[in-house]
């Protein structure tokens, strides 16, 4: 499988500095860490990936070497991993180690090296596809019916690409080889390139009479729907991978994937950071000052929890397992609701309402406002 470019394993251009690169890097560690994702194989891939991505883009000289080779940069077979010009993988007389270098002037392999044949197993694409949830839904999962666009084996011709009754024959051109030898001169040296057959594409077969149905692809169109499992706690970003839902292959390789990016609607009273749910809660001067026992919601209907007296706006409470359940977590762990307790101020109140909150502040005095008492003290401290 070729490698990735570590710019779009980290998601950034290559203009990117390095604080963007960190940030990509923290970004994506966290979100696909082993610790976060137990028994999870492609997010441990994907941190893998991500941590060489990383490793390479953070360290100027090594990042200078891969923008200028990229991949062939570390690749002790590919003769640029200790410069382009420090000797040619041990001199003239291995043009293997050349490869990857003139291959890209020349377009293919270098020096005796061959193509790769394209009438063997080939893995079908990746197809990719959006969900939405509501909040609810995210936290709690749910099922979600997904519909889709892929290519699947051609009925007519059975995936051959032949029509009914025929089959494919050698390629006259390469004579079943799917490759053809191509000569190039370059500093006074001739140099041998193998490109790919462009009568048969490179499979060394041609298909004389093409399929109608399919025009000779061998694969058709189709929209397909699944009912989709969302798991409990997943986030908006995450993505679901089902296996082997996606394009089916060719000559007898597996079918690709079916990727499903979710999407989550914000909610009008909480917000998420992790398992954990915030929540800002108001409450009244006189159940501040009092102290009272409130009505908290939370994602399964309220609860009840006791404002203790003098309770100062800012204070803050945790409800213990009402937040968000860990994915793939089999023992029923959740993070925790966080509120914040907003002391709401009254509003257009009527002249008895402000004479009763006069006389009110009278008999409270200022021993009973210790945070604004000491403020003065400290100023007048100051002052002098």
């Amino acid at each position: 499988m070729a490698q990735r470019d570590y710019y779009e394993v980290l998601g950034l251009d290559k203009s990117a500095d390095a604080d963007a690169i960190k940030r990509a890097y923290r970004q994506l560690a966290k979100k696909y860490h082993p610790d976060l994702n137990p028994g999870d194989a492609e997010a441990e891939k994907s941190f893998k990936e991500v941590n060489e991505a990383y490793s390479v883009l953070s360290d100027a000289e090594k990042k200078a070497k891969y923008d200028q080779f990229g991949h062939a940069a570390f690749d002790p077979t590919a003769g640029a991993g200790g410069g382009y010009g420090g000797g040619f993988g041990g001199g003239f007389g291995d043009f293997g180690d050349l490869g990857d270098i003139f291959g890209s002037i020349f377009g293919g392999a270098f020096g005796g090296g061959s193509t790769q044949r394209r009438n063997g197993p080939q893995r079908g694409d990746d197809v990719g596809a959006r969900v939405t949830l509501t909040f609810e839904e995210a936290a709690f999962g749910c099922k979600k019916d997904v519909s889709y666009n892929r290519l699947h084996k051609c009925p007519a011709c059975n995936g051959t690409g032949a029509e009914a009754g025929t089959s494919a024959e050698t390629c006259p051109d390469c004579r079943g080889r799917g490759e053809r030898v191509v000569n190039q001169r370059m500093g006074g040296m001739t140099f041998q390139t193998k490109t790919a057959c462009e009568k048969c594409r490179g499979t060394g077969k041609y298909i004389k009479s093409p399929c109608q149905k399919c025009r000779g692809m061998g694969l058709e169109r189709e929209n397909r729907k699944l009912t989709v499992t969302i798991p409990a706690g997943i986030d908006n970003g995450e993505r679901i991978a089902l296996r082997g839902q996606g394009c089916e292959g060719k000559n007898g390789g597996p079918a690709g994937d079916l990727i499903i990016e979710v999407m989550v609607r914000s909610h009008s009273i909480f917000e998420r950071d992790g398992v954990n749910i915030y929540c800002e809660v108001p409450i009244t001067v006189t159940e501040a000052t009092l102290g009272a026992e409130i009505d908290v919601p939370t994602l399964e209907g309220t609860v009840k929890y006791k404002i203790e007296e003098g309770t100062q706006p800012g204070t803050t409470f945790t409800l213990r397992g009402k937040g968000i359940p860990y994915v793939n977590n089999t023992n029923g762990r959740r993070g925790d609701l966080i509120c914040t307790v907003n002391v709401e101020i009254p509003r257009g109140l009527s002249e008895k309402q402000k004479d009763a909150m006069r006389e009110f502040a009278e008999a409270c005095g200022e021993k009973n406002y210790t945070k604004k008492g000491k403020f003065a003290k400290s100023f007048k401290k100051k002052e002098k």
